[in-house]
């Protein structure tokens, strides 16, 4: 919890960016209702029966003799709540969540921001809700979403609050853990990718592009190859990657190192964190997603059980830890890019009325990696979101090529 500590050019946000209907306080023909969509957030972080991150909401980070915590603040939702200028329809969305991504939320105030963006449709207007990592991020930042824009009940708390009873480690099973954590820290200093373009310092334009898929062709897809959702995603990345680079004249690196978050069972450590990270080694120069999706299944499988057997990374969860690793990680080549996936609502939303049609997360870059891709499952659409360094890659390249790449893993199996 230290907001600020990053960097100008990095900013530690979830952000979410989403298509509305007309409706609700976004009513056909007329000016978004603010005062409406005002009323109704405040509801919800007045509920009684809110969850902790709606009452980080309320209250802003302070610092006291170099400790960091709480402090009660009553938003100001005339600020946290408002409207932007128009943008040119979706692209216009994204060029503005770009922008927001080297922004700081101001530390004076609780760490959110719920932005009304006319413009983004023909019809009703976009928006965008921003929450400092200190708040929620992930899992944790969906969750919020269900909340605070109309999730049912059972679903949006699904989730415990309390970490499942683990039973005691071994001996053994702890040296093995120790152990691993010192080989991930020297893993960060050893050059293990190419020299590419997709490592080296990040720039201060960004550029973002969405990708929507049909989440139902895209599972079955996957399941007829014995793949998951994720392998689908992890293999259109690779793809759509090295399209990118093919198309601005750059080399392809043999095989593109990613880090993929994965859920821990039952949390690990003192920190309770319940989420670990999966190398996934994707393979380059495979024309055929179906062998490529097949190829990464297999990576995966072992990657993951690796991954959970180590549990999360201690170094990170202290203050002095987490400087060191920032330094460590301005400088690595041991992964070339972020992918995260994270399961959204099966269920259509509603911001104070207006039916939410699309939402998109938009998940932040750092250290020397100029790439990230983040994607959600919601109501049966596959939404993604491509967050680039603008003077490194084209993130509009990169998401047609990776939307191209997604449409050929979900294509029918020929017949026959």
């Amino acid at each position: 919890m230290n907001p600020g500590s990053e960097q100008a050019t990095a900013v530690n946000a979830f952000l979410l960016a989403g298509l509305l209907a007309p409706g609700g306080f976004a009513a056909p023909g007329g000016t978004p209702d603010l005062a409406l969509l005002r009323r109704a957030i405040d509801a919800c972080l007045r509920a009684p029966d809110r969850s902790v991150g709606l009452g980080r909401f309320m209250q802003r980070v302070r610092g006291r003799g170099g400790d960091l915590y709480w402090e009660d603040s009553p938003p100001d939702l005339t600020w946290h709540i408002r409207s932007v200028d128009p943008v040119p329809g979706v692209q216009g969305l994204a060029d503005l969540a770009a922008q927001l991504m080297t922004r700081p939320l101001p530390a004076d105030r609780p760490l959110w921001e719920l932005l009304v963006v006319p413009g983004a449709t023909p019809t009703a207007p976009g928006i965008i809700l921003r929450v400092h990592h200190c708040v929620a991020g992930g899992v944790a930042g969906v969750r919020l979403v269900r909340e605070l824009f109309g999730g049912d009940a059972d679903e949006t708390r699904a989730a415990p609050t309390i970490a499942a009873p683990r039973r005691p480690t071994s001996l053994r099973r702890r040296i093995r853990r120790v152990a691993a954590g010192l080989v991930r820290v020297a893993a960060v200093i050893r050059p293990t990718v190419a020299r590419t373009v997709l490592l080296g310092p990040i720039g201060p334009r960004r550029g973002v592009a969405f990708v929507d898929g049909d989440l139902g062709a895209v599972s079955a897809g996957a399941k007829r190859v014995g793949a998951t959702v994720n392998d689908a995603l992890l293999a259109a990345v690779a793809g759509g990657a090295e399209a990118a680079l093919r198309e601005a004249g750059q080399p392809v690196p043999h095989v593109l190192p990613a880090s993929v978050p994965v859920a821990l069972p039952g949390g690990h450590g003192r920190s309770g964190n319940a989420v670990g990270v999966m190398l996934a080694r994707l393979p380059t120069g495979v024309a055929d997603a179906a062998d490529r999706m097949v190829r990464i299944a297999a990576v995966t499988r072992e990657a993951k059980e690796a991954a959970r057997d180590q549990g999360s990374f201690e170094l990170t969860r202290s203050r002095w830890g987490s400087r060191i690793f920032a330094r460590l990680a301005r400088r690595q080549r041991f992964i070339a890019l972020f992918v995260t996936n994270v399961r959204g609502p099966e269920r259509p939303l509603a911001v104070a009325g207006a039916p939410l049609l699309h939402a998109w997360p938009v998940a932040p870059i750092q250290g020397n990696v100029r790439l990230g891709v983040a994607a959600m499952s919601y109501a049966g659409r596959l939404e993604v979101a491509v967050h680039a360094d603008a003077d490194a890659l084209n993130a509009a390249v990169l998401g047609r090529a990776l939307a191209a790449e997604l449409r050929r893993g979900s294509a029918p199996a020929p017949q026959g």
